[in-house]
């Protein structure tokens, strides 16, 4: 398909389906295919006029329905939009309310913080949102200003109302009477463009979030922004020329101004700018770093050969680097206050992003979100700014609104639109091709185990599906018995038996014996063995043939694999990870209390026992997790991968094992990992823990990062990095290169200036279409093949 050919799907999903499908392909549903050589824009309500008119229909009159639980229940369906996925750009289209210029924030509206830098718009000065006596209102150096304003009003639905009623009503495209090509909006229309068809709906006036903000593309930009900037990367960093004159035309942190030296301009390095070592240890970390098997791309591929930036990042890889490797990798490789405010920022969008999303986290992520925004001010230059970095603000509160943001973002719909693509046989119809593709296409998932017979027993639901070649083993007669005894010892169903037992005991040995549990170790197996074929004799009813079949010995030979997948997820041998790109054979457990035990797997073993029946556990290397040897930082958990702990309790079922990934520990040395639990997206834990009465949004996990921001001494800063004292900038000076004095190019959001929609970049690096030309990688976003992990992330 050609690539100058656009088109944009309208897709539909059905939100009373559980979450764990919902989101699924194949529950998604194709609506409209709008084909233009362009975007459509301000025209897109044209397209969407017949959608619109189905909607009002199923609201106001309803439509039979056929109950399928039943055969002859029909029942009248109504149906609601409840809100719109998209991003930024596609928002603005879709709204009305411009997305450019100094009012480009939807939900501050004609209050939002912006102030003209130069080339562009910056959204600066969150300080306005912190209380009115905050001691940081009256410092000088965020901008060499105080803040006296308020935070910005809340626009309420009728608010919103009586703003629309004072734009001009027009016909779509570039006619005369619509204004034209250029269309120049007054002050009362303030950034409405036009009054969306949505409102055409009975309900929609009325509700409070009608257009998500998509944090993956908003996280995708925070991302591009933070590394560009600490890599100096000259395409995508914020620390430009231009971002030095604004700071010497607000008269602010001199020692990073730009200065001349004979015919050159020379520009001192910052400290929030990684030095050339730096650098490259960063570049080297992120080559290093391995993913389990489906949690995201292999990111060394990414990495540039004189390992000096990070090339052609997709959304999910930014989404990886910003919640698991950007708050370990600059550790040590910036200044403690830096470090600690992206540190910070990251964390919140590892609480954004959980599974289960508490309110009253939200609330308090959304105190703490205003000091980070200050932090982050006081850090980097105004230019740093744009309109993604001001939007970070307002996620917690439409977390609050909408729920979790994996049933609210971009990423289930992104891959939905890849296969679109992927549909496309014929080049000069591919609307033809996707129509046709949308009835027919499915696949199974990459890690499917199959369905497996159900069992009564907790054990013998142990299963997996093997991958590799099979391998048998004979186990030394102690590590069978301890094996054996650890099945039992887990099988809920013989809880009875084991405390009988025990009783026995004490009634034998007395009940001040040191070693009462050793002998029931050992000796449990013979007796539950002895008991099951009485009872078995006596033709009790509660010996089945599971029961029996687990009581008798298992045979001397175990299968052995390198590989399985259980429930959904692929384990692999620490021998044969050690040879692949991913990383498998993390795991962990969970111990009686509320500690985690970490360990590596180093067998899959497979006992086999009468009658068909089998359960698979597997052997593991457990590391130390006291005090000394595993260390929690910002929410960073470190573990010395050399204690070995538990040598003589290393297996567990393969069903009670959860995978984790670990990377190098730059700032700890070579022997230390940071631990990275996995959440895969199409597993979810479905569990009654009688949690009814607390305020949740929807699964359990928030709660699980505590956002603690360290307001710290950013007073006493050196501002400049201390390898470096200036980098020389390669052109002379010129008239364009110094510092523009001209106050009318240099203004804040009291100024009465309006930029039209041609003259304001500040989002221009959202759509995120350029082409590298030097290296010749296309950063569109477009998902590739690859096994994507997007609700911790996803």
């Amino acid at each position: 398909m050609s690539l100058s050919y656009s088109m944009w799907p309208v897709v539909l999903t059905t939100y009373n389906l559980p979450p764990w499908i919902c989101m699924k392909a194949e529950y998604l549903m194709l609506s409209l295919l709008i084909p233009r050589p362009q975007s459509p824009g301000k025209d897109m309500d044209v397209f969407l006029r017949p959608l619109i008119d189905e909607l009002k229909e199923l609201w106001v009159h309803g439509l039979d329905t056929r109950d399928a639980a039943s055969e002859n229940s029909v029942f009248r369906m109504r149906a609601a939009l409840l809100w719109t996925v998209n991003d930024f750009p596609a928002r603005s289209s879709l709204s009305g309310w411009s997305g450019q210029g100094y009012r480009a924030c939807p939900t501050c509206n004609e209050d939002t913080p912006s102030m003209r830098v130069i080339g562009k718009t910056a959204y600066f000065g969150h300080r306005r949102f912190l209380p009115t006596n905050h001691h940081w209102r009256s410092n000088l150096q965020f901008d060499g200003r105080t803040e006296q304003k308020h935070p910005p009003r809340r626009f309420s639905t009728t608010d919103i109302l009586e703003q629309l009623r004072r734009v001009k009503t027009g016909i779509p495209g570039k006619h005369p009477s619509y204004g034209g090509a250029k269309w120049k909006r007054g002050d009362d229309e303030l950034n409405w463009r036009k009054k969306s068809i949505f409102y055409e709906l009975p309900y929609w006036a009325t509700i409070e979030l009608k257009h998500n903000l998509d944090v993956m593309h908003i996280e995708k930009n925070v991302c591009d922004s933070l590394v560009g900037t600490l890599l100096a990367d000259p395409h995508k960093s914020k620390d430009t020329d231009n971002a030095r004159h604004d700071l010497a035309k607000l008269g602010i942190r001199h020692e990073l101004h730009l200065f001349e030296d004979g015919n050159k301009l020379m520009k001192p390095a910052a400290d929030y700018t990684f030095s050339d070592a730096n650098r490259r240890k960063f570049c080297r970390f992120i080559r290093s770093v391995k993913f389990s098997d489906g949690f995201a791309s292999n990111l060394s591929k990414n990495v540039a050969q004189n390992d000096s930036r990070l090339l052609g990042l997709k959304s999910h890889d930014c989404h990886v680097i910003m919640q698991r490797l950007l708050p370990v990798g600059c550790r040590s490789l910036v200044n403690k206050n830096t470090w600690s405010t992206i540190v910070e920022l990251c964390m919140f969008f590892k609480q954004l992003c959980a599974s289960t999303v508490n309110v009253s986290d939200m609330v308090e992520a959304q105190n703490q979100l205003v000091l980070i925004l200050c932090k982050l001010e006081r850090i980097f230059p105004p230019a740093f700014f744009d309109i993604m970095i001001h939007l970070v603000l307002h996620l917690p509160e439409e977390a609050i609104l909408g729920g979790p943001v994996h049933m609210r973002w971009m990423y289930p719909f992104e891959r939905y639109l890849k296969r679109l693509k992927d549909y496309v046989r014929n080049a000069a119809k591919p609307e033809g091709s996707i129509a046709e593709g949308f009835t027919r296409f499915n696949r199974p998932d990459r890690n499917d185990d199959g369905i497996h017979p159900t069992r009564q027993l907790f054990v013998f639901e142990s299963q997996c599906k093997p991958l590799g070649k099979q391998s048998y083993v004979e186990l030394d007669n102690n590590d069978r018995d301890k094996a054996e005894f650890y099945i039992l010892n887990n099988s809920p169903e013989l809880e009875p038996y084991l405390n009988e037992h025990k009783q026995e005991l004490h009634v034998r040995l007395g009940k001040g014996c040191l070693n009462i549990n050793e002998v029931h170790r050992t000796e449990f197996a013979g007796w539950f063995f002895e008991k099951i074929y009485a009872l078995h004799r006596m033709q009790a009813p509660e010996v089945t043939t599971e029961l029996l079949s687990l009581s008798s010995k298992t045979n001397m030979v175990v299968s052995s694999y390198p590989a399985c997948i259980v429930n959904g997820v692929r384990f692999v041998t620490h021998d044969r990870d050690v040879r692949l790109r991913t990383q498998n054979s993390g795991v962990s457990v969970p111990g009686t209390g509320q500690e985690m035990f970490y360990g590596q797997l180093q067998q899959i073993l497979e006992f086999s026992y009468l009658n068909g029946f089998s359960v698979v556990l597997f052997r593991c290397k457990w590391f130390k997790c006291d005090s000394k040897h595993m260390v929690t930082e910002n929410n960073i958990a470190s573990i010395d991968i050399n204690g070995e702990a538990y040598k003589d309790d290393q297996f567990i079922l393969a069903s009670q094992a959860k995978q984790v990934f670990y990377i190098a520990d730059p700032s700890r040395g070579p022997n230390w990992r940071v631990v990275q639990q996995v959440k895969h997206r199409s597993i979810w834990d479905i569990t009654d823990d009688g949690l009814s009465d607390i305020d949740l949004l929807q699964h359990n996990s928030s709660s699980s990062f505590t956002l603690f921001v360290d307001l710290g001494n950013l007073q006493e800063r050196n501002l400049l990095r201390r390898d470096q004292d200036v980098i020389p900038i390669v052109q002379p000076v010129t008239n364009a290169s110094r510092p523009v004095t001209d106050d009318s190019s240099f203004l804040n959001d009291a100024d009465e200036v309006e930029l039209s929609d041609e003259e304001d970049e500040s989002v221009e690096e959202y759509a995120d279409e350029e082409t590298d030309a030097e290296n010749e990688i296309d950063t569109t976003e477009e998902d590739d093949d690859r096994s994507y992990h997007a609700s911790d992330s996803d």
